[in-house]
């Protein structure tokens, strides 16, 4: 019996059980590149208690995915409950990248014998919006587990209400440290890569481009994430040899920022670095070439716009004419072409016409994720699927291995950095960004403390 670091004990082995037949016991490598169903979990005969909504009664699991369907998130939410369906899809009938996944115990016929079934509710891309929501879901729909996101302040306001409720949240798209860092939560899961390692990934590419002597004036959202993303950007770049010129916190939901882009225009910075999201990013970053920001000469240097955190939606809605050479990073692109994003794609694609984002990625290999731990802990009792969960490697799902450290529930795998093509080079509607790199994992991963935070009980108080 293993022991966490507030003195709870786990009433699970963590005796993995391979099933390789003649070929014997292997190592990871050889695990992942071998198939399905490779190991479960064994437990001990420690009762379960009712935590959350466990038991389930019925022949249903209910999930809840709480998306921002209005506010400044919204396109990306919309995007997200798509690839949330069709998970659920999957998760019943099989397909898609259950046929890629490396391990997995998903047959495609429900979950532990269940049916999925799922329940929706809107954020509205607001923190008190999105706790009342995921409550609703909790108390009235009985969710035994929920995800979405697509702001960090709603995600980490649902991921403290999933450790007092006993249900574990998949965290959707959200990028500030503070998600796990000092906000983490044992009940609380990101796919999704953080601020920090925008910066670690963006840094030296920013430095090769545009050179040593810098100077960046930042615009940056109010919140959570954008504080987390300025101080990660600034202590990146300027570990590169850049100057912070100034910074101005926008507030979430601002549509008219002249204000704030003719205190770039009096200043003396040769770089403006957009800490922006969804519509927010879209309308500053056009509004910046409004204003010329593109046709600037500085310091003897062209102007240049940088957007730290990039989405293939927030390129469309800006227009190719507005990203053209902007770089920014990515947790994930439809243009990798690896088995797990191919089949996510084409999926997809079959599903609603056109290619998913990086967010509907997200959203969908979180929950194939939550659906592949139950089925590995034998069980929906939460503390035994958040075991599974916790130094979980796999591959198989895009970006190549991936590891959910049990640390803080951060997840680490290859990201990318991307451009904005030119017009001339854009071959349709979506072809709007092209990959200037894939950053290695070792680039941006960073050690169990460097954050502070923790985690909590695994069983709620």
């Amino acid at each position: 019996m293993t022991s966490d670091h507030n003195g709870n004990h786990s009433a699970w082995t963590r005796r993995r059980v391979l099933k390789t037949g003649a070929a014997g016991t292997a190592g990871l490598g050889a695990i992942l590149a071998n198939g399905k169903m490779p190991y479960h979990f064994v437990r001990n005969a420690f009762a379960e208690e009712p935590i959350g909504n466990f038991p389930i009664k019925g022949d249903t699991a209910v999930l809840g995915f709480n998306v921002p369907q209005t506010g400044a998130y919204a396109e990306e939410g919309k995007d997200e409950l798509r690839a949330y369906k069709l998970a659920v899809k999957h998760l019943n009938e099989g397909g898609g990248m259950l046929e890629t996944m490396s391990p997995t115990a998903l047959s495609g016929n429900g979950v532990l014998g269940k049916k999925i079934d799922f329940v929706t509710g809107d954020t509205q891309t607001d923190p008190d919006a999105a706790r009342n929501s995921a409550r609703r879901m909790i108390e009235r729909d009985g969710v035994i587990m929920y995800s979405g996101g697509s702001s960090s302040a709603v995600a980490i306001s649902q991921q403290g209400l999933a450790q007092k409720a006993g249900v574990v949240f998949m965290c959707g798209l959200t990028h500030s440290n503070d998600t796990t860092g000092k906000d983490r939560r044992r009940y609380g899961f990101r796919h999704f890569f953080n601020a920090y390692m925008s910066g670690q990934a963006m840094g030296p590419i920013l430095r090769d481009r545009y050179g040593e002597d810098r100077k960046a004036f930042h615009l940056t959202a109010d919140y959570t994430w954008g504080h987390t993303q300025y101080e990660s950007i600034k202590n990146a770049t300027e570990s590169q040899g850049w100057a912070t010129e100034q910074n101005i916190m926008t507030p979430l939901g601002t549509t008219d920022f002249s204000q704030f882009l003719t205190a770039v225009l009096n200043s003396n910075a040769d770089v403006l670095v957009l800490n922006h999201y969804g519509n927010d990013m879209v309308n500053s970053i056009s509004q910046a070439i409004r204003f010329g920001m593109r046709d600037r000469q500085v310091n003897g240097k062209d102007m240049q716009i940088v957007v730290p955190l990039y989405s293939r939606l927030m390129a469309q809605g800006a227009g190719s004419e507005n990203i053209e050479g902007v770089l920014g990073s990515q947790n994930w692109n439809f243009q990798l072409d690896d088995p797990g994003s191919n089949a996510f794609i084409k999926s997809f694609e079959e599903e609603y016409g056109f290619p998913p984002s990086q967010a509907a990625h997200t959203a969908y290999v979180q929950t194939l994720l939550y659906g592949d731990a139950v089925e590995r802990a034998e069980t929906f009792y939460p503390p035994a699927v958040i075991e599974a969960l916790e130094d979980h490697e796999f591959d198989g799902m895009g970006n190549g291995p991936t590891l959910y450290r049990a640390c803080d529930h951060q997840c680490f795998k290859p990201m990318l950095v991307v451009e904005g093509k030119p017009p001339g080079e854009v071959t349709g509607e979506y072809d709007l960004l092209r990959i200037e790199r894939e950053v290695p994992v070792e680039q941006v991963k960073y050690g169990c403390d460097f954050f502070n935070g923790e985690l909590g009980p695994y069983k709620p108080a």
